[in-house]
């Protein structure tokens, strides 16, 4: 199976500027996607996709390939899925690829490699996968108006033990077949599995308070340099 990685890391944030040239670890944060990817051996080509001028430059310089993403799959209300069409018939004009690894460049905290994840989509034949954190305290109340209502039963109460195992999509990464991608047009289908990580790697870089974790983390853990 031919497998290529797709990293979205378009110019505009909202919720910090310049987000993905941000430096986090004494890198910027798109640098610890694509290094990630570059050092897999399952992996044919990394390709950014971008709007931004500086973000195609850097990528380059640190040895992407580079996709010039329009500006009508870079508006805030872009789909990823709609900038992964692009850059895939993009990549089509050149190569043959039969599966695309999705980096989403957020999520900057891999401990382990994307071979294994590959390996194991694979193994287990899905269509599509997507990266997962375990949660098992699902205590978890929705708003209805003005009254909160439980969804779980707060009344019988179970121990942390006895609660059964469900499945964060943390947004990681992705891994899906590219020809029924495009039929699809969306990230899951098929049949579909799920890579675990461990709940440090599940921390996306979404407003600043998320930016002193993460750079804690990083800091923290001896495989980040």
């Amino acid at each position: 199976m031919i497998v290529d990685s797709i990293i979205l890391a378009r110019g505009g944030s909202k919720g910090i500027k310049n987000k993905n040239l941000i430096k986090v670890g004494n890198k910027p944060l798109l640098y610890w996607s694509v290094k990630k990817s570059l050092n897999s051996k399952k992996i044919r080509n990394t390709w950014v996709s971008s709007d931004s001028k500086r973000i195609i430059n850097y990528a380059r310089n640190i040895g992407s390939k580079v996709i010039v993403r329009p500006k009508k799959y870079s508006m805030d209300n872009s789909s990823s899925e709609s900038a992964w069409l692009h850059a895939i018939k993009y990549i089509e004009k050149k190569n043959k690829c039969d599966a695309i690894l999705a980096i989403q460049p957020s999520s900057p905290i891999r401990i382990d490699n994307f071979d294994r994840a590959i390996n194991f989509f694979e193994k287990s034949k899905f269509d599509s996968l997507f990266s997962s954190s375990i949660i098992k305290d699902y205590c978890v109340w929705k708003k209805n108006k003005n009254k909160f209502i439980a969804k779980y039963n707060f009344k019988n109460r179970k121990r942390r033990q006895q609660i059964k195992n469900y499945f964060l999509e943390n947004g990681s990464f992705y891994i899906f077949k590219i020809e029924k991608f495009k039929k699809t047009k969306n990230r899951l289908f098929g049949k579909i599995g799920t890579f675990i990580q461990s709940k440090k790697e599940s921390f996306q870089l979404d407003d600043i308070e998320d930016l002193f974790i993460i750079k804690s983390l990083i800091n923290n853990i001896k495989i980040y340099e």
